[in-house]
Formats: C-alpha cells, sequence, structure tokens
C-alpha cells in the first residue's frame, strides 16, 4: 500500500514538473545547405497563466555566446548587421518562435540557443532555452524530375498553354538546361535555360521526347528521365472503339440476371398461360351450354306445332 501512495505521489509530482510549466521543444542539431535557406525549430505550447515577454536567440562565437535576435514589448530587433536581411522569426503563431535564416554560408554553423521568458500571474518570470547546433553543406545536386504545370499530363490539345518543370535539390544556385531529342540526329537540341519550358500555346511540332539538367555548386551535372510530350489535332474527333466483338455472346453471358429475378419471370409466364387456357375452358363450356339450351328449346317447341 504504501509503494503505491509513493508511486501516486511520484506521479502527480511528474505531471505538475511536465505540464505546469512551459517547456520549450527544439532538436539537437539541425543541417542546412550551403547558399540555402534553412529553419532552426524552437517551439513551446502555451500555457494559461504564463504570458511570454522576451525571446532571444543567440549564437556561440570564440568570445562567447552573442545575441543576434531580441523581441519584447517594443518589437523586433535583430542585433548583428550580418543577419539584417536574412533572419526571421515566426511571429503568426503563439509558441513558435523558431528562426528562419536565408542565404547560408559556411561560417553560419554554430551552435544557436533559443532562449524565452514568461511572466507569471504573480509577477514573476520564468526563462527556458534550448542550445541547437547548425551544420552548413555543401549540398550537390540531386537527379531532376520533370512535372507538368496542369492536370493535363504529358498530353495535351494543340493551342493549349502548358509548362515542363524541372526541380533538383541542392546548394544554390542550380542552373538548368532543357533538350528536346531529335529523330535523325543522335545530339539533342538545347531548348531552354530556365527551369520551366513554357509552350505558349503547344502546337503538333511540339510533340517529342524532353529531358533536362540541372548541375550546382557542388558535384556533377545530373539528367532526368526523358518524357514524351504529345500535342493532339484539336480538330480531330478522339477515336472511339466501334470495332464488333469477334465471339457471339447470349444475354445471359453477355449480363446474367438475378436469381430473384429469373423466378419472378418464371412465375409470371406461369400465370398467362394458366390464364390462357382458364380462358379458353370458361369459352369452350359456354358454348356448349348454348348449344344446349337451343336444343331445349327446340325440343320443347315442336309439340305445339303438331
Amino acid at each position: 500500500m504504501m509503494k503505491l501512495l509513493l508511486g501516486l505521489l511520484l506521479l502527480g509530482h511528474l505531471m505538475v514538473v511536465t505540464h505546469g510549466h512551459p517547456i520549450l521543444e527544439a532538436p539537437k542539431t539541425v543541417t542546412g545547405p550551403w547558399k540555402g535557406d534553412v529553419n532552426i525549430p524552437c517551439t513551446y505550447s502555451p500555457l494559461k497563466g504564463y504570458t511570454q515577454v522576451l525571446v532571444r536567440w543567440l549564437v556561440e562565437r570564440d568570445s562567447g555566446p552573442v545575441t543576434i535576435f531580441l523581441r519584447d514589448s517594443s518589437g523586433d530587433h535583430i542585433q548583428q548587421a550580418k543577419y539584417r536581411g536574412r533572419l526571421l522569426i515566426n511571429h503568426e503563431v503563439l509558441g513558435d518562435v523558431s528562426l528562419q535564416l536565408k542565404t547560408l554560408e559556411m561560417d553560419d554553423k554554430s551552435h544557436y540557443t533559443c532562449e524565452v521568458t514568461w511572466q507569471t500571474l504573480d509577477g514573476n518570470e520564468l526563462v527556458r532555452d534550448e542550445i541547437i547546433e547548425l551544420r552548413v553543406q555543401k549540398l550537390p545536386v540531386s537527379k531532376p524530375t520533370v512535372t507538368t504545370g496542369s492536370g493535363y499530363g504529358f498530353t495535351v490539345l494543340q493551342g493549349m498553354r502548358i509548362s515542363l518543370q524541372c526541380q533538383a535539390h541542392g546548394s544554390p544556385p542550380i542552373s538548368y538546361v532543357w533538350y528536346k531529342e531529335q529523330t535523325d540526329n543522335p545530339e539533342p537540341t538545347k531548348v531552354a535555360n530556365l527551369s520551366t519550358l513554357l509552350f505558349k500555346p503547344a502546337v503538333l511540332a511540339d510533340t517529342g521526347s524532353y529531358f533536362c539538367t540541372a548541375k550546382g555548386r557542388v558535384g556533377s551535372e545530373q539528367r532526368s528521365d526523358t518524357v514524351k510530350f504529345v500535342v493532339k489535332d484539336s480538330s480531330k474527333p478522339h477515336k472511339t472503339n466501334t470495332e464488333a466483338p469477334t465471339t457471339m455472346q447470349s444475354p445471359l453471358e453477355r449480363k446474367s440476371l438475378p436469381i430473384f429475378a429469373i423466378i419472378l419471370i418464371i412465375f409470371l409466364c406461369c400465370m398467362v398461360v394458366c390464364i390462357m387456357v382458364y380462358i379458353m375452358l370458361y369459352r369452350k363450356t359456354s358454348q356448349q351450354e348454348h348449344v344446349y339450351e337451343v336444343a331445349s328449346s327446340t325440343w320443347m317447341t315442336l309439340p305445339r306445332s303438331i
């Protein structure tokens, strides 16, 4: 019994520690691409009775931690010129104070500290912080993928405005080149130097096989898969299959009827036959009775005529 009580007390204490105060959540490490953008997460769940009054981001330098961003009652302040125009802190979602850093340089790799200060109802302050290591890598360009700028796929009608898009990942800037394969020449023809190949509008001569290449700051040039782009003549009707089947099928083979429908049909047929037989017998009986009545009437009138 004593162990159970101790367990309940320990559980209650853990619940108070866990849910009684705001807790910052952040990863231990974040990796961003050189010359690219990165988001360093730092969040907490807002609690009643705790008001956020201060947010600070610090970066570790040789001389120690240096404040690079400060948010207080007067607004947001970027403390270092190096980060002006490159640093942004989320302010749209309460509890999200993540740091967004643009155009990463190799010397941006360091340890960053996310620090939040809350004020309680009794006027006291609570401070929590988390340290995140930022790593900067020179990422080679990945194999590019080709997609269309609409939901029509790679087969379109003549006269439509459509684009083919080439996309790869890696350290920017990434340069793209579009090629079209030739049937009479093994060397493809260069058709564009942009990530988007635009047809405005698409004509029949645009039909063919296309692929794109991507080249980044690091690594070799990468080539996408070849896609078949087809432009159809919009003046011609679509071909439909009107050929008759090669083998004849009975109605039951083409579409089988439910068992209750078959039973109903048989029952109705039997009813029709019975009705017809009844009518025929009724008519025959009526004729016989009519003949009998005529004969009886003639026999009864004969003595009177004599």
